[in-house]
């Protein structure tokens, strides 16, 4: 995540509750992209710092476990900025200029001069942030998806320029060979569909292949088999590992206002806001604009409060919402009190967690340092495998 400080209940549901459950799932590696904030925030130096430690408050605040995933500052680690600018070489221009995102934020943040390198170039140094750790997965939403795409393409061209030896084709001869004639034709027939369309059933045919020969074919190895993977899908050799993009199912909030919760729109609800404050911002909350008087039946489907009752409330708290809203037998303050109750509660480990290392920001430092460290290793690693590859291991 961008450091942007305290976090709203829009990004623990839209992301953060997420990232909670897979630390028990994989080894999972989250991130500050203090980098990317100054790709378009390059001119805000004097709140950095505090943003940064207060998101990672929020992130400990709302489950995440130092001892069970790494959490770390993406600046401290320079071999990210190092794979960013060695996949530079060989990415073309066109790949980041047809990102999706690229020409919306330029028209989303008409107020900012984003006429540079670092704002072109950030979908890279976002490929190159997942590719340094070999991620199998990125968990990211929808609007994420063509980042995932670009990373996976990256991947993909440095594994065809720098994954082949000097002899591959003859390596793949002789591996072919193995298979025996039929196989081996097959194979070929599969490369040359997957090759054309990128049809996903070529691909698995010719994986069954290579699987088939793995557990049959006698003097068969590991090396062979990653050679003929690598061939099937036009790469080299699998030096950088391409990601798959992990969508699972987001809860999404709207802001007291109806419009997307956002700090800077003044409409957000804090993970650690009190429970004084969260009673006021939700009483005030924009309803069903057709209920101009307590007794005007409504329509919850039209009322932001109804997307906080969809996150929050039970299954006998929404049929009662329903019934007193298009009946008017119950008013917007009385729908909106099982809402406040049920935030309040979600919010008191949040802030009871978040206390000790308010109160001690050593704590929170020492982490971060911690998580730094184990990060690093794995990086400096893939950097040594891209720099034999690359033939500047010199």
């Amino acid at each position: 995540m961008r450091p942007t400080g305290a976090l709203h209940l829009g990004h623990y549901h839209g992301a953060l509750k997420n990232w909670v459950r897979l630390q028990d799932e994989y080894e999972c590696f989250y991130f500050v992209a203090d980098w990317h904030a100054l790709t378009t925030h390059y001119e805000e130096r004097s709140v950095m710092e505090r943003y940064v430690y207060d998101m990672v408050i929020d992130w400990i605040a709302a489950g995440l476990d130092p001892e069970r995933c790494t959490i770390f500052i993406q600046s401290r680690i320079p071999e990210h900025a190092e794979l960013f600018t060695l996949l530079a070489m060989g990415t073309p221009l066109g790949w980041l200029e047809r990102v999706p995102t690229y020409k919306d934020q330029i028209d989303k943040l008409k107020d900012r001069d984003l006429a540079t390198y670092g704002f072109l170039g950030y979908p890279l140094l976002q490929a190159a942030d997942i590719l340094i750790y070999k991620a199998a997965g990125v968990p990211v939403g929808e609007d994420q998806a063509s980042h995932v795409e670009l990373t996976r393409e990256v991947a993909r061209r440095f594994n065809n320029l720098y994954g082949r030896a000097p002899d591959f084709e003859a390596q793949v001869a002789a591996t072919l060979a193995k298979l025996g004639k039929d196989d081996a034709r097959y194979f070929e027939r599969q490369r040359k569909a997957f090759g054309e369309t990128g049809a996903p059933e070529a691909l698995a045919k010719g994986e069954a292949i290579v699987a088939k020969a793995a557990a049959g074919v006698a003097g068969w190895t590991a090396d062979d088999s990653e050679l003929l993977l690598g061939h099937l899908k036009g790469a080299g050799k699998s030096i950088l590992t391409e990601p798959q993009a992990l969508h699972t199912e987001v809860a999404k909030l709207p802001g007291l206002d109806g419009a997307k919760m956002s700090k800077s729109y003044g409409n957000a609800v804090l993970m650690r806001d009190s429970p004084e404050e969260v009673t006021k911002k939700i009483r005030g909350m924009t309803t069903d604009p057709a209920r101009v008087r307590r007794t005007d039946p409504g329509t919850p489907e039209k009322c932001p409060v109804w997307q906080f009752h969809q996150v929050y409330s039970d299954a006998p708290t929404k049929e009662w919402v329903v019934k007193g809203c298009t009946t008017a037998g119950i008013g917007c303050l009385d729908c909106k009190q099982p809402v406040i109750d049920a935030i309040v509660q979600e919010q008191s480990p949040w802030r009871e967690r978040a206390e000790r290392y308010l109160t001690n920001p050593k704590q929170v430092h020492w982490i971060v340092e911690m998580g730094t460290e184990r990060a690093r290793t794995v990086a400096r690693q893939t950097m040594k495998d891209v720099r034999t590859a690359m033939g500047i291991s010199y």
